[in-house]
């Protein structure tokens, strides 16, 4: 199984390399290294790591800006490091979408499941994304079919079951797909298409 690229942003180079040794000991691989909020963008660009580790305070620009930069311009998922647990830290990096934190100093204990199950989150949010994704589309094809019928009721004088039993049965004959027959009767606004 192939690890996934995980980015380390940090403005202390000795933690940047300790977590760099924790991840890549792990199977891990690390794409790239930033010291700074804005280098950390930068190198999002042009890595799209799966995760990135992220310190909370650095200069430049902290990184929840640059959380919810790379999560709304990339989608990639961020894990803080910080020392504080304040509230104001935590609302602002829930409000940048950041998937968790990871208090200072980190051990490996503590890294390697953080960077699990934020992985983890991150694959089950776009598993549910696809299938909502796949949902809006069979609603928006049943919208269609819905709206075909309409035509068909009206021109053929027929009740809903009829007429939806009257486009299946086209479709099977001239072996198309319901959803395009319905978008050409609403194209052409008639049921004439279907020389019933």
């Amino acid at each position: 199984m192939i690890k996934p690229n995980i980015m380390v942003v940090d403005d202390e180079s000795i933690l940047r390399m300790d977590l760099k040794e924790m991840l890549l000991e792990n199977g891990y691989n690390v794409v790239a290294e930033a010291n700074n909020g804005e280098k950390a963008v930068e190198l999002a660009a042009k890595h799209k790591p799966d995760l990135i580790i992220m310190d909370v305070k650095m200069p430049k620009m902290n990184g929840i800006k640059a959380a919810k930069i790379v999560g709304n311009t990339f989608k990639i998922p961020v894990l803080l490091l910080t020392a504080y647990s304040q509230t104001e830290i935590i609302n602002e990096a829930k409000e940048a979408g950041v998937l968790g934190f990871i208090v200072k100093p980190v051990t490996e204990k503590q890294l390697i499941p953080a960077v699990e199950v934020a992985l983890s989150q991150v694959t089950r949010i776009n598993q549910i994304k696809g299938e909502v994704t796949a949902l809006e589309q069979k609603l928006e094809e049943r919208k269609i079919v819905e709206k075909a019928k309409g035509i068909v009721m009206e021109h053929m004088s027929l009740n809903e079951d009829q007429a939806y039993k009257q486009m299946r049965s086209f479709c099977m004959k001239n072996r198309i797909v319901l959803k395009d027959l319905a978008r050409t009767l609403i194209d052409k606004n008639s049921a004439e298409i279907m020389h019933v």
